[in-house]
């Protein structure tokens, strides 16, 4: 079992910065990746950052240049920078991770998200 665990969302004007951080624990193994999905009432959950297998990063194109994905290994933390945000920014906001467990299917862990809400 893999838990992960948010935090650093709140309300900010637009314009403003936050960073989102994710605490993973658990069973994780090498093949594990870990993204920030975004949620909003009524909507599909979007991808807005991700590392990729390749140690590459994918961003939405909504939040290019404008949100940093980053890790730090040793803490198994995932990090989402947010600056210049913008009220269609505000959302749920949810780390995910992905592995392949030991019976050998792919697995999706989710965390229980962090609200962002940016005022104009």
């Amino acid at each position: 079992q893999v838990q992960l665990v948010e935090s650093g969302g709140g309300l900010v004007q637009a314009g403003g910065s936050l960073r989102l951080s994710c605490a993973a624990s658990g069973s994780i193994f090498s093949s594990a990746v870990m993204g920030w999905y975004r949620q909003t009432l009524g909507n599909e959950r979007e991808l807005v950052a991700m590392f990729t297998r390749g140690g590459g990063t994918n961003y939405a194109d909504s939040v290019k240049g404008r949100f940093t994905i980053s890790r730090d290994n040793t803490k198994n933390t995932v990090y989402l920078q947010m600056n210049s945000l913008k009220p269609e920014d505000t959302a749920v906001y949810y780390c995910k991770l992905n592995q392949v467990e030991r019976a050998g299917y792919a697995l999706d862990y989710w965390g229980k998200g962090t609200l962002v809400t940016v005022s104009s």
